[in-house]
């Protein structure tokens, strides 16, 4: 999965009944809604995952106003004695996997283990359930050996719900203050040996029209290349209109990304890709998204090749760029490789859990 959609369950069953605590939706427009949705996942990202950015108010209301393309979001407030406890979001895919909903509960660290996540997923099988959906996927970090201390409430709240666990990845970030120039210019020039007939093209914002047909093309790949272990979820189908859609909104939502592809020189086809991408309030952090080569030109060494064109390219444009996270599912064995070549290190732990409704 990529970094902009990290779906969590919360830690801590609680034992309050439905009638102590009351979940509600609200609107994109309720203001008063969005300060306190983004009260609570700011203050349970400060606990849980501090390492990791959450973006200022003004991030967190760009994202709400912008969804994703193709997909209806329900968001609500968990209040315990009237005073929010608890937030949900919700996406409901309406093009491909309409059988399913991606879920992020979160609650108040100082409000846990008193019902609240229980009564926001009871509150969320019920909007799941009423748009015909048959599976919750959600996701959870844990601790690496010999990474930083992590608690894994969510993990034993799914479970306890009744999720399986469907796909192991795991985080690592590059610090980028740490690079050895000299060694990055090594690995470039072992991978360019090995890509004769291929050039790059680097570029900022959308893609050129002469490669958004090839690009489309690569971005419906992800889902049926990438190891996705248990998880029910289908491929998307992008054709060059929706990602030109994609890239409207990721616009209105402030995003800068970064790009680098290959083209094969005989046909003219952009066959390799790779992003970066940095939100508008965190300029020391980015996140390492999608990289993708076509299988008929595999072996080439393209995958490094863009990432290392790509990583300098970003950090020529963003020069207080300090941290550049990735998740990878675990036997991804080819990615992490690389991805370990250009320095990223080991983090946590995540897993990916299906919960059938």
């Amino acid at each position: 999965m990529t970094g902009e959609n990290r779906w969590r369950w919360p830690g801590g069953a609680g034992t309050l009944t439905a009638m102590d605590i009351a979940v509600m939706p609200y609107e994109s427009t309720d203001e008063a809604a969005l300060d306190e949705a983004y009260r609570v996942v700011a203050a349970a990202q400060a606990v849980d995952l501090p390492d990791l950015p959450v973006g200022d108010r003004a991030e967190f209301g760009l994202l709400v106003a912008h969804p994703p393309h193709g997909n209806v979001i329900h968001q609500a407030l968990a209040r315990r004695d009237g005073e929010v406890a608890g937030h949900l979001r919700m996406r409901l895919p309406q093009l491909e996997n309409t059988g399913i909903a991606t879920v992020e509960l979160t609650v108040d660290p100082a409000r846990r283990r008193r019902g609240v996540g229980r009564a926001l997923l009871a509150y969320a099988r019920k909007v799941a359930a009423e748009h015909g959906r048959e599976r919750l996927i959600g996701e959870t970090p844990g601790p690496l050996p010999g990474g930083p201390g992590r608690e894994a409430p969510g993990a034993a709240f799914a479970a306890a719900a009744g999720a399986q666990a469907a796909l192991a990845e795991v985080r690592r970030r590059l610090d980028t203050t740490r690079l050895d120039p000299a060694a990055l210019t090594a690995l470039h020039n072992a991978a360019r040996t090995r890509a004769a007939g291929y050039r790059t093209v680097a570029w900022r914002g959308p893609v050129a029209e002469e490669y958004v047909v090839d690009i489309a093309r690569l971005e419906s790949r992800l889902l049926v290349d990438a190891p996705m272990g248990d998880l029910a979820i289908e491929a998307e189908q992008v054709d060059a209109a929706r990602l030109r859609e994609i890239e409207r909104i990721q616009r209105l939502r402030g995003r800068r990304r970064y790009h680098v592809g290959a083209v094969h020189e005989a046909t003219g086809r952009m066959v390799a890709w790779t992003m970066i991408d940095r939100g508008p309030s965190t300029p020391w952090h980015a996140w390492q998204e999608i990289t993708i080569v076509d299988p008929a030109h595999r072996g080439h060494r393209l995958g490094l090749l863009v990432k290392v064109e790509n990583l300098r390219h970003a950090l020529a444009h963003e020069p207080g760029l300090a941290a550049i996270d990735t998740w990878n599912a675990a036997v991804n064995d080819h990615m992490i490789s690389i991805n370990e070549q250009l320095g990223f290190r080991p983090v946590d732990a995540w897993t990916d859990w299906q919960l059938t409704i």
